[in-house]
């Protein structure tokens, strides 16, 4: 009698590091590192600019006292009274639509629309498959029938001793 061995750990490692789509959100999250260096920059050089232009360029001085007075210290902590900077959350939110709409322009429409494509040439391939398939049923369905009508033929022009 043979006993099963159970994989060793390091086999059960390596197998999970093999699979596909570890390498692939691997490689996630470096592009996603990468990308949010050029997002932060088009929003600290191109967007903060633009609402500097009505206001102040950096986002994080925008902020309301909710109850007064408020007070902010040197190191920019909210001393007395109840502050909500919501400068900082509408610079986050900038940064988030912005890398949203890159990912989904650059990166997931293309992808779909490559896809899509790639379904039609196959559903494509597919219908032209079908048609021949139907083509040669029929084709045989005629043989037969042209076989049968024969035989019949043959048959009625016979005696049978």
């Amino acid at each position: 009698m043979s006993e099963k061995k159970e994989p060793s750990v390091w086999q059960g490692f390596k197998a999970f590091l093999m699979r596909g789509n570890v390498v692939d959100l691997a490689v996630a999250v470096v592009i996603g590192a990468a990308f949010t260096n050029i997002v932060n920059s088009v929003v600290k050089g191109v967007i903060n600019p633009l609402v500097g232009a009505i206001g102040t360029k950096n986002l994080d001085s925008y902020s309301s006292c909710l109850k007064g007075p408020c007070e902010v210290g040197p190191d920019g902590t909210v001393t007395s009274g109840v502050m909500i900077q919501w400068g900082s959350v509408l610079g986050a939110t900038l940064s988030f639509v912005i890398t949203a709409a890159v990912v989904y322009f650059l990166m997931v429409l293309p992808m779909a629309k490559y896809l899509a494509r790639q379904e039609a040439r196959r559903k494509a391939r597919e219908g032209t498959h079908e048609v021949i398939e139907v083509t040669e049923l029929e084709v045989l369905k005629e043989i037969r029938d042209a076989l049968v009508a024969q035989g019949r033929q043959r048959g009625s022009g016979h005696t049978e001793p």
